[in-house]
Formats: structure tokens, C-alpha cells, sequence
């Protein structure tokens, strides 16, 4: 969506001068009544609610001005939480030994569902510890959908 650009320039803008990281943008619901949403993320020690208050005044005042969405919408700006999404690459390296739930658009080893220790992230190549003996190997292309699991 054309919206979609001017909004992510002005989200990084703002995120970048917080020290913070844009982790993803949602963009949903009818016309008339559109809701953006944002997660943020500040590695290794998280976002505060005041780090989320700041973003969301800051940025809701720049779009305000900037004239950049033409209808009626909802600014939410939050942490992409402890069952994060990893969507992008280094979200692979920087979460190793930690537990994820990954799904894959096509079958690897008669599966498309694992759950596993991060082990390895290297030339495009996930490895996934699902058991002590069994790592599963999976191309980053082929992941459909990747969370962290939440440890207790």
C-alpha cells in the first residue's frame, strides 16, 4: 500500500532518534477506521511503556503534520512481546540458545512444524535443535512464519 512508505520513513526517523528498533508495522481495518500498528523493540534489555508513549507522541504528531494518512485511524505503538516474531535474518543470530517455534512454506524432513533451540544461523541456514541428537536445518527462505517461545 502507497500509504505505507511515507509512514515507515517517519516511523524510522523517530524510532532511529529514540535508540530504538522498528521490529514491524501492522496497517489494518476498513478505510474509515484504519488501525497502525507498531512494534518496537530496544535489544538486549527491551521497551519501557514510556519508550512506547514517546514513539507514539512523537510519531503521532509527525503524521499529524506531515498530512502522510488522508483518513480516520488508531496509532498503537508497542513491544513485539516475549513470543516475538523473527522475521528478518539478524533476529536469527541475535536470539540464538533461545527457544522458537519456526513453520515452513514447504516440507523438511516430512515436516512443516518445529520447535527448537536457535543453534546456528550462517549463510542463510537456520539450525534448529528439536531434540539433544536431532538438528533440523532450515533455509531462511523457506520460513513462513517464526516466533520465540515463551520459557518459564
Amino acid at each position: 500500500m502507497e500509504v505505507l512508505e511515507p509512514i515507515r520513513a517517519l516511523a524510522d526517523r523517530v524510532i532511529l532518534e529514540e535508540g530504538l528498533e522498528l521490529v514491524e508495522i501492522e496497517w489494518t481495518g476498513p478505510v474509515n477506521n484504519r488501525f497502525l500498528r507498531l512494534f518496537i523493540d530496544r535489544v538486549p534489555e527491551g521497551v519501557t511503556l514510556e519508550d512506547c508513549e514517546r514513539v507514539s507522541k512523537r510519531l503521532g504528531m509527525l503524521l499529524d503534520v506531515e498530512d502522510v494518512i488522508p483518513y480516520r485511524y488508531h496509532l498503537e505503538v508497542s513491544s513485539p512481546g516475549l513470543d516475538r516474531k523473527l522475521m528478518h535474518e539478524q533476529d536469527y543470530q541475535r536470539f540464538l540458545g533461545r527457544l522458537a517455534k519456526i513453520r515452513t512454506r514447504a516440507p523438511i524432513e516430512a515436516g512443516r512444524s518445529f520447535q527448537g533451540r536457535l543453534v546456528k544461523f550462517q549463510e542463510g541456514i537456520i539450525t534448529l535443535a528439536v531434540s539433544r541428537n536431532h538438528h533440523v536445518e532450515i533455509p531462511f527462505d523457506q520460513v513462513e512464519k517464526a516466533n520465540l517461545v515463551v520459557e518459564w
